[in-house]
């Protein structure tokens, strides 16, 4: 089995080491706009051959693992390039607007829409770890799209690297995502860059802050070369995010300034029930 991954970092990378200890008579093929960041996974191990586009018609699967903008173009090349077996996923943070630009593309039956559930603060070749995608839920969307043997050859890898499967529309993906991840994104970024613009002592930084302040700035350290097309391509969903959590800060704000402490205290514990939501899934 030949699988080609586009896109050498975190999710790609951490997706190709699970499937050459799940998978050990495949070969991993990588392809990546940055020269550096491929030598430096073949070296590691995170894939085995250096290829190029031009080498995709030798795929079974090709995992595309790249900034969400990058797809809209990169994604029909390769469903140009691949033959009519070959599975092509990508594992993008947005789902509508890939999953209508490809719409009426003649190899739509080839290509599966997903989104890992999964990763870290850090990115490239470096940041991939084995395990990364165990118990995690992996969302597709527009299934029914995708031919079925290729359904079947996609989610034989999703669950022997251990990954729940939940199934949804573009649309709802990216309405749902916009709150559950892309919001904690720019909480983290504007968490840190507040700190930044008050605290001009980076030693006093380092010095104070403590294990609350670093698990909730984590996500600050994140790429913004990946993250910034999300939230274009996401835009009106995470407007209507930003808009309710800025009202909730407001709110917060006017508590505060009217010494209503109790309903603060009102407020933390009701939040307190996302406990039992969160220990509900682990």
């Amino acid at each position: 089995m030949n699988i080609f991954i586009i896109g050498v970092g975190l999710i790609g990378g951490s997706l190709s080491l699970d499937i050459q200890e799940k998978f050990p008579n495949a070969s991993i093929f990588g392809i990546d706009a940055n020269q550096k960041h491929l030598q430096e996974a073949l070296e590691l191990g995170v894939v085995q051959h250096e290829s190029t586009f031009e080498d995709l018609k030798n795929a079974d699967i090709v995992i595309v693992s790249i900034p969400v903008d990058v797809q809209l173009a990169v994604i029909p090349k390769v469903l140009d390039e691949v033959n009519d077996t070959t599975l092509v996923i990508d594992v993008g943070s947005t789902k509508e607007l890939i999953c209508e630009a490809l719409k009426n593309h003649p190899k739509r039956r080839n290509f599966l829409a997903t989104h890992p559930i999964a990763g870290t603060e850090f990115s490239g070749p470096n940041a991939a770890k084995k395990g990364l995608f165990l118990n995690k839920t992996n969302i597709i969307c527009e299934v029914e799209k995708t031919a079925f043997k290729l359904q079947e050859k996609a989610l034989s890898i999703f669950s022997n690297i251990g990954m729940r499967i939940r199934y949804m529309d573009p649309k709802s993906h990216d309405k749902h995502i916009a709150y559950m991840s892309h919001l904690s994104h720019i909480s983290s970024f504007m968490l840190g860059k507040t700190v930044i613009d008050k605290e001009k002592n980076e030693r006093d930084i380092f010095d104070m802050a403590g294990s609350g302040f670093e698990s909730t700035v984590r996500l600050a350290k994140s790429s913004p070369a990946m993250w910034t097309p999300i939230f274009e391509q996401n835009k009106e969903n995470v407007v209507e995010t930003l808009e309710e959590y800025i009202n909730n800060l407001q709110n917060f704000k006017e508590l505060m300034m009217q010494d209503k402490f109790q309903e603060i205290y009102n407020e933390m514990e009701n939040t307190n029930y996302i406990k039992q939501i969160l220990n509900g899934i682990n």
